[in-house]
């Protein structure tokens, strides 16, 4: 089964000889994994909770944790993107401008997701039992459910064109299918957690009204 010409095209001009593509795509799978097997030990051991005296503290370290190694990528990325060929079609203003647009939204979504939920409530809090009251559902979550990875996403795209770089573009897919995996993980756990959460207040508020008789 042959690829579209268009595809095909933009392959020809990835070079899979240069070892920082690949360095770079491990970064991109490696952080999401790193974080939901830290979290989910952290949920069933609380070993960072003790380590640092507070969940508070344990959360508050895996956020700069997660944030320096999102730097490492995001550098791991531009330097591949630097070593790869430059495709003529997407040198032209209007790509340019695609890319700022790309840009400009995927960190407004990244932005006001954080801004949403803070520190705790982006880096993992509630494997560390710190809950939010309530689900967020204001902008951008009225738009998606994960604004953060989708938000990330549309960076790397906008990265890609900014540089007009195809390997950008094959990465970005890689960054897509990664988060997309991490989704399938991460909301059914999380959802679990606030389950537990509502199933032993509704417990506890059965045990105050027959109390109260």
């Amino acid at each position: 089964m042959s690829l579209p010409a268009p595809l095909t095209e933009l392959l020809e001009y990835v070079d899979f000889n240069q070892r920082s593509l690949f360095i770079s795509a491990a970064a991109i799978a490696f952080n999401p994994t790193f974080w939901n097997i830290v979290a989910r030990k952290e949920y069933r051991t609380r070993f960072m909770t003790k380590a640092f005296g507070s969940a508070q503290r344990g959360c508050y370290f895996l956020a700069a944790t997660i944030f320096s190694l999102g730097l490492v990528r995001d550098f791991l990325y531009e330097r591949a993107l630097r070593d790869q060929p430059t495709h003529p079609a997407l040198e032209t203003d209007n790509v340019k401008y695609a890319s700022y647009v790309l840009l400009a939204l995927g960190n407004l979504l990244v932005i006001s997701s954080t801004w949403q939920l803070g520190i705790t409530g982006t880096f993992l809090g509630d494997y560390f039992g710190i809950l939010m009251d309530k689900m967020v559902t204001g902008f951008p979550f009225n738009i998606t459910s994960a604004p953060m990875y989708y938000g990330s996403t549309m960076s790397f795209l906008g990265s890609a064109l900014l540089y007009g770089k195809p390997a950008g573009i094959l990465l970005t897919l890689h960054v897509l299918l990664v988060y997309i995996v991490a989704i399938q993980y991460e909301n059914p756990f999380t959802s679990g957690i606030y389950a537990k959460r509502e199933k032993e207040r509704a417990k506890a508020a059965g045990f105050e009204e027959k109390k109260e008789l």
